[in-house]
Parts: C-alpha cells; structure tokens; sequence
C-alpha cells in the first residue's frame, strides 16, 4: 500500500470512528447485557421555552425541567449532537436544579446559520442569548468539547454575566487551543494536502463521513468505540451518539469543524473569574486528559477531575459520576456567592486538583 492510500484508508476509518454509521449499530448491537438498551435518549425536557432569537435571527430550540425558582444549570452540547447528549443529567438532577437544554444554532431543532455563521463566537452569542431569555438567578453553566467551548467563547465577548448571573462552570471533554492534537483534529490534518486549508481538509473529512454512512464496514463501528469511547461503552449509547452525529449538516463538518480546529480561547480562559470544574474521560482521545490539565492549569479557579473508564463521551458512559461531580461542584459554587465576574488571573493560570 502507498503511503496515500494509506492516509487515505486510515482518514476513513477515523472518519467513521467519527461520524458512526449503519454497521456500527449492527456490530455493536451484537453485545449482551446492556444495561442503558432500554433507555429512551430522544426523551426531551418537558417544557418548551423557545424559539430564543440569537443576535443574527437564528431560532434556537430551548427546553427546560425543574422548578423555575430553583438554582439553574445550563447545559450545552457538543460538536454534531443535540441537547439530548445530557439526557442523564437533566433527567437526574432537576429534582434538585432548574434545568435548562438547548441545541446550539445548525443542530437538532435550532435553525441552520447562514453563511459563515458557525463559528465558536457565533455560538457563544446563542449561548448568552439563551441565557439571557430563560435563565432568572444564579446559574452553573455545564458545556462539553464545542459546547464547552461557546462558554469560553461567551467570556470573551459577554464578561457582564460572569459572576451574576454564572457562579460556576463545568466543563467536560474540553480544550481551549491545539484540537489538531485530538483525534478528530489528527484526521483533519492528515486530510489537509500541503499548503491546504483546514477548510478544504474538513470538505474532505465530510465526504468521507457521507461515504461511510452509504458504505460501512465492520471496523468503522469499531473504530467508533475506540476513539469516541470508553472500553465498555454501552451499545445503545454508542449507536444513539453516532445516530446523532450522521444526521448533523454538512455545513456542521466542514465550516463548523474546521473553525474548531483553528481557535484559540486561551486567553478566555484566563479571564473567568467563577469557579470552575474541569472533567475528561480517562479515555477520552478526541480532547484528551493532556488537555484538561493545561485548561484546569490556565483557568485563575479550577478542579480538575478525571472520570475513569470514560472516554469522550462521560457524561452518558459514566452518568452517575458525572452526575455526581456535578451536583457537589454546583452547591459548592452557588454556596461561595462569587461576584467580580470575569477577571485577569492574578494567580499566573494555577488550577487544583
């Protein structure tokens, strides 16, 4: 094999570990003993608070449960999933909390953006116009890998509602710089010929994920439980994840993901004066524990915890932990009452564990 059709063959592969497809739900199917097989994840909260118009009129789908007059959390999802990736989360815990959901603008049932209009900032702009619209009082905003990412996108542009209304922030399966580092980023690199653009290498990984959706093999199903979770991922959650990801625009995959790869919220990062919880999956390979540490490190008040046997995806494969984690993160930053919203770190960036 040359050493082109090698990149080429290994770029499908990890495309489909990517994107899932047909197969995969055939393959991991065959597995016993799930003990999540009859969760219904589609389930949504049961209160509809949308449309929430964004700054440019984009309409963004927002459900809620959980008393209006409780603490809130507000959660936002990842790269080419849905509010319903938290389907573990709101469904536990808003006994206890007001829990907000919302699918960012292209995704789920929020309006597609125009031209240009998927980029970090952008859905950092979804996320206070959310906030803005539905939430009354103190919040904890819950962000995974993208979704995690508008909130240090959101920090940058919006330091006025750090500190009141967010009193913390929970970050899962994130980074702030250096996503071609991560599984998803190895592949856009490999895919981008010399002097390419990201975009041009994000069409190409979009193809490749079209491709293998109307052409799956056993090894992309399995090559999706490698790299998006842990060892003893649940099936059903594994085919739900990758359901997810296959019906996500194209625009999603290529202007989107190529945006992701190119960002730099550092110096966000540094500017959050909330408290902070920074988890990663021991597994996780798409924004791996490397990550986190030099995030809980930037970040001037920052926990750092790390979800054993969980890959990308902790908060469904390890939903009680999280869950867990969550709550006692949340009561304890509701509890401190912080005010002065975002700030420069005085403490040079230094996180702990």
């Amino acid at each position: 094999m040359t050493r082109r059709r090698l990149a080429v063959a290994t770029a499908g592969l990890a495309a489909g570990a990517v994107a899932g497809g047909a197969l995969s739900r055939v393959v991991l199917g065959r597995r016993r003993g799930d003990p999540e097989q009859d969760e219904i994840l589609s389930r949504l909260p049961p209160e509809d608070l949308g449309p929430v118009e964004s700054f440019d009129g984009t309409r963004l789908a927002v459900r809620a449960a959980g008393d209006p007059q409780g603490p809130s959390l507000l959660f936002v999802h990842g790269f080419s999933l849905d509010m319903t990736a938290w389907h573990y989360q709101w469904t536990a815990l808003s006994d206890r909390f007001r829990c907000v959901l919302f699918d960012l603008r292209s995704h789920g049932r929020s309006g597609g953006a125009g031209p240009g209009g998927l980029s970090v900032e952008a859905m950092g702009r979804d996320l206070s116009a959310v906030l803005e619209a539905t939430v009354r009082g103190p919040v904890i905003l819950v962000g995974h890998s993208m979704g995690a990412m508008s909130i240090m996108a959101m920090a940058g542009l919006r330091s006025d509602l750090f500190g009141d209304p967010v009193a913390g922030i929970a970050f899962v399966g994130s980074a702030a710089a250096e996503l071609l580092r991560g599984a998803m980023g190895s592949v856009t690199e490999l895919l981008r010929p010399r002097l390419g653009t990201l975009t041009q290498a994000a069409a190409r990984m979009n193809r490749l994920r079209r491709y293998v959706l109307s052409a799956p093999t056993d090894v992309a199903g399995l090559v999706a439980r490698v790299t998006q979770f842990g060892p003893n991922a649940s099936p059903h959650l594994v085919n739900y994840v990758v359901g997810l990801a296959a019906r996500a625009p194209a625009a999603v995959w290529t202007e989107g993901l190529a945006d992701l790869m190119e960002v730099d919220l550092r110096p966000s990062l540094r500017r959050i004066g909330v408290p902070s919880l920074v988890m990663v999956g021991e597994h996780d390979r798409v924004t791996p524990p490397s990550s986190a540490v030099v995030m809980a490190g930037e970040l001037p008040d920052a926990q750092l915890a790390v979800i054993e046997a969980a890959g990308h995806m902790a908060m469904l494969e390890r939903h009680e932990e999280v869950n867990r984690r969550l709550s006692a993160f949340a009561h304890e930053a509701l509890a401190a009452g912080r005010t002065g919203g975002v700030q420069e770190a005085s403490n040079g960036g230094r996180g702990r564990a």
